[in-house]
């Protein structure tokens, strides 16, 4: 299905569906087109859902490659005027920091999203673990940071 027929379809479930398939086969050259033409539809709810699960896949198979910053960038332009997604490509941004033993802040994790604080409790180096298993956002991310402490403390 292309995009313009897509854009057709009268059901938003239908062109959810079809706007996740192109966006997973697209090729690197036209990534930024198809991200900022899906921002088009008449659904803007169901468009930036497909775009923030894209960013998401790309970013969690980029965030160790030197590519990413390069990808973020293109993407920042291309969502430009949708706070969310700026916002979720921030995070993503700070948990790659995070993980790559960069400079970051622990006030930015403490600011950021439950989605972000839950990740990185999950998944994270200590620092940022132990941060959040004393001040998360919510008892649901304090236990993970928790659980997740206890499990590297047997390793």
């Amino acid at each position: 299905m292309n995009l313009h027929d897509i854009v057709q379809n009268p059901d938003e479930h239908v062109r959810f569906a079809a706007y996740l398939d192109q966006l997973q086969q697209v090729a690197d050259a036209d990534e930024v087109d198809l991200v900022s033409r899906v921002l088009t539809d008449p659904d803007l709810t169901m468009a930036r859902s497909a775009v923030v699960r894209h960013l998401d896949r790309r970013a969690a198979e980029l965030h160790f490659d030197p590519a990413y910053n390069e990808w973020a960038q293109a993407m920042t332009q291309a969502t430009i005027g949708h706070p969310f997604l700026a916002q979720r490509l921030r995070e993503w941004a700070l948990f790659r920091a995070i993980k790559l033993k960069l400079p970051w802040h622990p006030d930015d994790l403490l600011e950021s999203s439950n989605w972000l604080q839950l990740k990185t409790a999950a998944e994270a180096n200590t620092e940022a673990i132990e941060i959040l298993a004393e001040a998360g956002r919510t008892k649901r991310i304090r236990t993970t940071a928790r659980t997740s402490l206890t499990q590297r403390s047997k390793n």
